[in-house]
Formats: C-alpha cells, structure tokens, sequence
C-alpha cells in the first residue's frame, strides 16, 4: 500500500471519529429535550444526522461488474431513482441513503410516519437513491446487498415496505451483517408476499449490484457532504437546524396551494 493511500485511510479514520463524536454530541442534545417522560418532537436534520465525510472511504467492491440493471420503475437521470408516491405530486423529496448508516435510520425514525402521510395523500414524491458509503469507510459490502436486495423488492413492487424493514432492523454500524444474502432473505418474510424464489434469486445473484455502483458514483459526483442527504424539491434542507417532520409538512401542504 503506497504512502498516500495509508495517509488516505488514517484520514478517513479521523473524519470519522470526529463525526462519531458528533453524534454523541447531538444525541446528549436531544436527551435533554425530554420533558415529563416524552421527548420533545423537534429533530432538526443538522442534529440527527451524524454526518460521514462523503469521501472518507471507498468500496473496493463498488466497482461492479456486469451490465447496468435497474430495477423496474427506477426514474430519474440514469435511472437511479427509486420513486414513491405519485408522480402527480407538487412536491418532490429526494433522499440519499445507506442502508448501514445509523443517521439515516434516526432521519427515517423521525420523519417516516410525515412522509407516509404526505406519499399516501399524493401530496409528496420521495426519490430514493442507494449509496453505500459505510462499506468504504467501515468495510463490507452489506450497504451493496441491502441496497440490491432493496432494488429486488421494487421490482416485486414491495420497496417501500421493505426499505422500512431494512432501517427497522439495521445492525451496528460496525457489523456487516447485511453482507449475508440469507439475512436480508430472511427479513424479506416480513413484507407479506416478497420472499418469493424471484426475489430470492435476484438478491444471491446481486442483479442490481452494478446499479448500486452505479447510484453510488452519482453521490460522489453529486458532492454531496453525508448520508442521509435530503433535498426537497432541489433545495438541500439538510443544514436547516429548524427542521422538523412538522414544518416539513408544512412546506408540503403550502406547495400543494401554489
């Protein structure tokens, strides 16, 4: 390993020490808002989300081979969006995630029940895009499995369920337990009709595996500073420290009146 690239990695390590520490910091933040045994509901992105360095590291994996498969329905540039929610909606959220990043499960806690409202009223589109960052910071590959895996239940038409599922069940940060197909096999039985052989041999083949890549090269294009990222129609909301799923809404429901 040359010089530079141990420089690189002590580096990566570093950033993400830092971040760690971050959100430790945030996390002691949103203790002391508990008042009378219920937590106050403000989580502003900026403090739940522990961010790691876009470029802190990178998956030797995430070089797939094999030709580009989207799954079916994928929008977008490239076709590396996951849509949910109609496409009649006013409002578009676009969301980069990775299935391993503890940060992106704290936005999905905060926000999902908001989001679910506002997707089944046809208020809101949410775009997902898959990224798997933790696996080059961390090493592993189960960003890239659960990611491919996540692309196999949309082509079953049960991502949103799954995609739940996955953040309901995400190990610790440092355990690559989604790098075990059977894993991810074994939680599609909890998506009512998902584990089916089709599913089950699109995720041991890893069809999707070089459009993980592929959504996973854009995120760094994109400069983009961390999972989750989260634009709302374009507009990065990420660094607003008011933000809550309640203004959220309330962003959603005044586009819907223009």
């Amino acid at each position: 390993m040359s010089e530079k690239n141990r420089e690189g990695k002590r580096t990566a390590r570093e950033k993400l020490a830092v971040e760690r520490e971050k959100q430790k910091s945030a996390e002691k933040r949103r203790r002391a808002l508990i008042v009378g045994g219920a937590v106050v509901a403000v989580l502003g992105l900026a403090a739940v989300i522990g961010v790691v360095a876009a470029n802190a590291g990178k998956d030797d994996d995430s070089e797939a081979s094999g030709p580009v498969v989207a799954p079916s329905g994928a929008q977008g540039k490239d076709g590396l969006a996951i849509p949910v929610g109609k496409d009649s909606a006013k409002s578009t959220l676009t969301v980069w995630e990775d299935f391993r990043c503890p940060a992106c499960k704290s936005f999905e806690t905060a926000y999902r029940p908001v989001i679910h409202e506002l997707t089944n009223a046809g208020q809101l589109k949410v775009e997902y895009h898959l990224v798997t960052l933790i696996d080059g910071n961390m090493r592993g590959s189960g960003s890239r499995n659960a990611a491919n895996a996540a692309a196999c239940a949309q082509d079953a038409g049960k991502f949103p369920a799954y995609h739940d599922v996955l953040f309901d069940n995400q190990p610790p940060e440092i355990d690559d337990a989604y790098a075990d197909n059977d894993r991810l096999i074994e939680l599609a039985g909890k998506v009512d009709g998902l584990d089916t052989p089709a599913f089950r041999s699109c995720v041991e083949d890893g069809k999707h595996n070089s459009w993980v890549a592929k959504s996973h090269q854009a995120f760094d294009k994109g400069d983009f500073s961390g999972t989750p990222t989260v634009l709302f129609n374009g507009k990065d909301i990420y660094q607003d420290r008011t933000m809550t799923p309640a203004k959220l809404k309330q962003m959603v429901q005044e586009a819907n009146k223009g």
